[in-house]
């Protein structure tokens, strides 16, 4: 795989739109939606209708979608897709600006002695390739972007004004550069100094207020947040863990008991977004090869009325924790759910209490109901991202929390579409006795736990001024910790590691005696999954520093961002 790449799982996770990214001759910031090669089809719409009405909503009430537009859920633009070999991808832009020399000048001797390199900018660089620095004797220098950028808690992020940092208002042009001593790292032992004789000490750059105030930049999207930031500018490493937390919604998708025509209908309503009405529908059977092909003998009416009925009962199930209808499915205790079909979402069976509690002598009367999962497909949707912490999670599955801590990002200006991935593969389903469960909850050493637990919890609740999140509650600790144990035995057993493994926590407290159980399955991208064993390949995305409008230092200029 190229250098250059990311495979589809990280560009909505770790990688996402706003995320810094270590390329080999670059450090990039991935551009948001408006950056990525959507043109002539190198993507694919998924459809998820119980996803996409979810997140539709969360984006008009957060002003982030026109209340008159339908949301729709795409691929990233894959390599795979290339026209005339050239990889379809993102355009990045070069971020940051600011870069160091490789080459070390060595003063002094002993704990008196440091190591320099010179600091640089994006303009001062060798106009062809913008990858070396020519010193005034002649010498030239590989560069190295700098380690250290800023950003707010509200997403937003910026270079670092070395110069005013250092100097304040004093306009100064001497030379810059990075001073190490020591082997520690420590930020006392690293200063950024100029050749008039100024420094800043890189522990002074922690101080609130050091490094000014946000000016409400957003490289990954080339523009200013209109509605502006006068936050303080905190300190960021950009290879830290806490540069960007993906925010994502992850839903499992659930079978369709309808006749053949709504299934065909389910599996195409992401290309059918766009349907309002019965001409609608015979205009897509015109324009759409794929809709003709699979729903051309069936009338107009008919399809738009199958339509309907999916998007009214996914919103819903929109009005509910995504677990909820999840849990319904996998503890109805039919003897079959879903169909075993190559094409099915979701195929499990419930086992009987004689093949997997009849022979065993330990008491698994807490247990009400185990089910295999041949089949499940996973949606995966990212929606915006923070910065220095992750947003508070749920443990009911719903949209995250955004907190007074952190505000979530956007990923793009404007667009009608959030990035998405399906994965396939398998698993199992436990069903815990609502009964035993609370009675469980009843006893002196639980009851004492869970005193404990909620002592930790008020107090790391406390940094959000009373309004965090729920506390999850004893039993999803003791859901928790017991998927943890399958999951180590499930790993030595099948021989593959943990890590391939997922899991979905049903703590539901609410409802009649409410609902618990725990889903652990392996999922892989454009597979059918078999517990560890590989059967294909995930495709890549291609990231692209130089973009459609030049360099994309260059596309940061023209935005006034550099």
């Amino acid at each position: 795989m190229s250098k250059n790449t990311q495979r589809l799982s990280q560009v909505i996770s770790t990688f996402g739109p706003g995320a810094m990214v270590d390329l080999p001759t670059r450090s990039v910031v991935i551009g948001g939606l408006e950056q990525w090669d959507m043109k002539g089809g190198g993507f694919t719409t998924l459809s998820e209708p119980r996803l996409q009405e979810r997140l539709e909503k969360l984006l008009k009430d957060r002003n982030r979608l026109d209340q008159s537009k339908s949301l729709f859920l795409r691929t990233p633009p894959t390599t795979e897709a290339a026209p005339n070999g050239e990889p379809r991808g993102i355009s990045s832009a070069i971020f940051p600006a600011w870069f160091v020399c490789e080459e070390v000048d060595v003063v002094g001797t002993g704990p008196a002695g440091f190591r320099r390199r010179r600091l640089v900018r994006w303009k001062d660089l060798d106009a062809t390739g913008r990858k070396r620095f020519n010193f005034d004797d002649g010498r030239k220098s590989e560069v190295t972007p700098i380690r250290f950028v800023c950003a707010c808690t509200k997403g937003h992020l910026q270079d670092i004004d070395w110069r005013w940092v250092v100097h304040g208002t004093t306009v100064c042009q001497e030379p810059m550069w990075v001073e190490e001593k020591g082997t520690s790292a420590d930020p006392a032992d690293t200063s950024v100094v100029c050749g008039c004789g100024r420094r800043l000490s890189l522990q002074e750059a922690f101080i609130p207020g050091r490094l000014g105030k946000c000016r409400g930049e957003r490289p990954w999207l080339l523009d200013k947040d209109p509605d502006g930031c006068d936050l303080n500018l905190k300190l960021l490493t950009r290879t830290a863990t806490n540069t960007y937390f993906p925010q994502v919604l992850t839903i499992i998708s659930l079978p369709s008991e309808e006749d053949e025509l709504t299934k065909l209908v389910a599996e195409l309503s992401g290309e059918l977004t766009n349907v309002k009405s019965m001409e609608h529908v015979a205009a897509a059977k015109q324009f759409n090869p794929k809709i003709a092909a699979s729903l051309g003998e069936f009338a107009d009416g008919d399809i738009f009325e199958r339509l309907i009925r999916i998007r009214e009962g996914a919103k819903a199930d929109a009005s509910k924790s995504p677990k909820v209808a999840e849990f319904d499915v996998f503890a109805s205790g039919r003897e079959e759910i879903g169909q075993n079909h190559p094409a099915a979402k979701l195929y499990a069976q419930t086992l009987k209490r004689l093949a997997w509690a009849g022979a065993s002598d330990i008491d698994l009367s807490s247990v009400r109901s185990l089910v295999a999962v041949h089949r499940l497909r996973e949606v995966s949707c990212l929606y915006g991202f923070t910065r220095f912490e992750a947003a508070p999670t749920s443990s009911d599955g719903d949209i995250e929390d955004v907190s007074l801590a952190v505000d979530g990002a956007p990923i793009s200006r404007d667009a009608d579409w959030l990035p998405a991935i399906e994965q396939f593969g398998e698993g199992l389903f436990v069903h815990f006795d609502e009964a035993k469960i609370r009675a469980w909850m009843n006893e002196g050493p639980a009851k004492e736990r869970d005193s404990k637990l909620i002592a930790g919890f008020q107090h790391w609740s406390l940094r959000f001024g009373g309004k965090g999140p729920k506390y999850p509650g004893l039993p999803y600790a003791l859901l928790h910790s017991l998927s943890h144990a399958l999951m180590s035995e499930i790993a030595l057993d099948c021989g593959y590691p943990a890590s391939a493994l997922k899991e979905r926590i049903y703590a539901l407290p609410e409802g009649d005696g409410g609902r618990f159980g725990i889903l652990i399955y392996t999922a892989t991208g454009r597979s059918t999954g078999n517990l560890g064993r590989s059967r294909r390949d995930r495709p890549s995305i291609c990231l692209h520093p130089q973009g459609g409008l030049g360099s994309s230092c260059d596309m940061l200029e023209r935005s006034g961002l550099l």
